[in-house]
């Protein structure tokens, strides 16, 4: 077989990400779920060395770690900066096991969740340049441990157990930074969350309604529908219906915020529902980029149109006190184990949950 042959460069490409499985001659090896591009699933349950923390690094074990849709996006293939081998997850809570050497032995054996957000930097409006998010292109949270600056650890809320830990920081603080320091959202003010039963969507739901906000919701499931009414939102519309939009104008005299992960063509839509001096806020585009946007009705109804996502460590650290004081808890839709990973990827490509989707370790 040639040496530059597709073959060839395929299997050791696949053998690179293998090899530690094989010959690791560190018997401290850990399970954990890497991005593998040459396999099947797009993703591999393997086997790595522990990490060992830096100077300014905790090392949690992991006892549960929670999918986002940017886990799924990496297995696509649809995510910046993709390397194989990289163990993916964002979202992580544990115990922590072992620290770096300028790190306060208080840490040790603490119950702890982990803000994935690195190097936002000291600007509130924005992060900074070299921001990025745990789980690609550094290792993430879906392993036995993982290590991590010592300032991205805070002790879990006493009302929550690890598995509903493990589904609260990216999706808490990208809902958080949304509604309170972009939507500047008050008690009384109308809201409406589309596609309700993402993780940021339910919690969006749950903050909203802690704040005596009158909420909301969209969704292409009934079922999901019904249970945002058992969670006490005031109105829910099926957005496969043509007449969704009409029915939802007349229900109300329209919204002072919404909170969009759509975006796509549905914008104008939007745009109808808000009340003139509102805003919309979006932190995604699973539709793809708006391509026509009915410029009239955000110029004449004065709509503030903001992009948000994730959030500053202040962000992080305010959505933790609202969850401590009003004892809010994330939908959970399943538990898998770290070996059934597969099984959980599969069923958020999907969009078949209602909340998160949890790996315990």
């Amino acid at each position: 077989m040639p040496a530059n042959s597709a073959f060839s460069t395929e299997f050791w490409r696949g053998f690179r990400v293998r090899a530690s499985i094989f010959f690791n001659p560190n018997h401290n090896g850990m399970k954990c779920i890497v991005l593998d591009s040459t396999h099947s699933d797009g993703i591999a349950y393997t086997e790595l060395r522990e990490p060992e923390p830096g100077p300014k690094e905790v090392k949690v074990r992991i006892h549960a770690a929670a999918l986002n849709h940017r886990d799924q996006w990496c297995r696509e293939q649809k995510y910046p900066n993709l390397k194989d081998g990289v163990i993916l997850g964002s979202d992580g809570a544990g115990e922590v096991v072992d620290i770096g050497s300028k790190v306060d032995k208080s840490w040790i054996g603490k119950q702890v969740l982990i803000n994935p957000a690195l190097n936002w930097g000291d600007n509130q409006s924005a992060q900074q340049p070299d921001f990025r998010i745990l789980g690609m292109p550094d290792h993430g949270t879906f392993a036995e441990y993982c290590c991590v600056p010592a300032d991205r650890v805070h002790q879990i809320p006493a009302h929550l157990d690890s598995v509903h830990a493990a589904a609260l920081p990216l999706a808490g603080l990208t809902a958080y930074r949304a509604l309170f320091y972009q939507g500047q959202i008050k008690k009384g003010d109308r809201l409406l969350v589309t596609g309700f039963g993402g993780g940021v969507a339910q919690l969006a739901v749950q903050f909203a309604l802690a704040s005596g906000a009158r909420v909301a919701v969209s969704s292409g499931s009934g079922w999901k529908l019904e249970k945002a009414l058992e969670m006490g939102v005031e109105a829910g519309y099926f957005y496969h219906s043509e007449s969704w939009v009409e029915e939802a104008k007349g229900n109300s005299d329209g919204f002072d915020l919404i909170i969009d992960s759509a975006m796509g063509s549905t914008i104008n839509d939007l745009l109808e529902l808000v009340r003139p001096g509102g805003s919309i806020v979006v932190y995604g585009a699973t539709l793809g980029t708006m391509k026509e946007v009915n410029a009239r009705n955000l110029f004449w109804k004065q709509v503030r149109l903001q992009g948000s996502t994730m959030g500053s460590d202040r962000d992080f650290e305010q959505m933790l006190d609202l969850v401590s004081h009003d004892s809010i808890q994330p939908t959970i839709d399943r538990v898998f184990s770290l070996s059934e990973a597969t099984r959980a990827f599969d069923k958020m490509e999907k969009t078949e949950q209602l909340g998160k989707l949890v790996l315990q370790i």
